[in-house]
């Protein structure tokens, strides 16, 4: 899974662990990956990390390969990975745009694209690509950012149509407004304005998406693919 470093990706990471799958962390920083690595084998579950910049899609294409051809086997692929590069439309670069959709939307196919020779030849896969709410209701100041996002569904349910015959599901999860490094930047003015509008008055926390995307990688899910399951604790109701 990609973006495994830190919030959502590392709450994954440890439920996926947890449930007794053997966990690939991918992120930019070696580092951070480790540190998730550790943890996951404290609690005795099975982890390995590879650093890769996703913007190099050509490198992420060659490392979902290595790892399939290493294992035998891809099972669950999870996209998590995004960058931000915030502006108004008016006065976005073409390279801001441009940056935020080669990670958060052409990194996602290219990683697809890989996973599905693998878990074509088993006739079992699940995808699971992490949009975000921004993706469905638009978010001023982040046209690149929502476009991307929004894209994962068009992507995701053509994949659940293309390979559903050979037992492969590919959902979106969208998150609201998750606990994380970047919700803690808002400051506490901004999310006091925000708690209002959340019909269960909390953030959601990094578990919450967690536990999501753990029941969409299990068997109790089998039936359920082409799907974009909000999870932000009913704002966009």
């Amino acid at each position: 899974m990609t973006g495994a470093s830190r919030g959502i990706g590392r709450a994954i990471a440890l439920k996926l662990a947890q449930d007794g799958n053997h966990v690939v962390l991918v992120a930019r920083s070696q580092g951070g990956l480790e540190t998730v690595a550790a943890e996951i084998t404290a609690s005795g579950g099975s982890a390995e990390c590879h650093a890769c910049d996703l913007a190099d899609c050509t490198a992420y294409a060659a490392l979902v390969e290595q790892i399939s051809e290493k294992h035998g086997r891809l099972d669950i692929l999870v996209n998590n990975a995004g960058i931000t590069k915030d502006g108004l439309a008016m006065r976005m670069s073409d390279e801001d745009f441009d940056a935020v959709i080669n990670v958060n939307l052409k990194s996602v196919f290219v990683g697809c694209r890989a996973a599905l020779r693998p878990m074509m030849r088993a006739r079992f896969g699940r995808i699971i690509n992490i949009g975000s709410i921004s993706g469905i209701t638009g978010n001023a100041g982040q046209a690149n950012y929502a476009a991307a996002k929004a894209a994962l569904a068009g992507l995701s349910k053509t994949l659940a149509k293309e390979m559903g015959a050979k037992s492969i599901t590919c959902n979106v999860v969208a998150p609201g407004f998750i606990e994380t490094d970047m919700t803690e930047a808002l400051g506490e003015k901004i999310k006091e304005q925000i708690l209002p509008s959340i019909p269960l008055r909390r953030l959601g926390k990094p578990d919450d998406i967690a536990a999501t995307v753990a029941f969409l990688a299990s068997d109790s899910a089998g039936y359920l693919t082409g799907q974009v399951i909000v999870v932000d604790g009913g704002l966009s109701c």
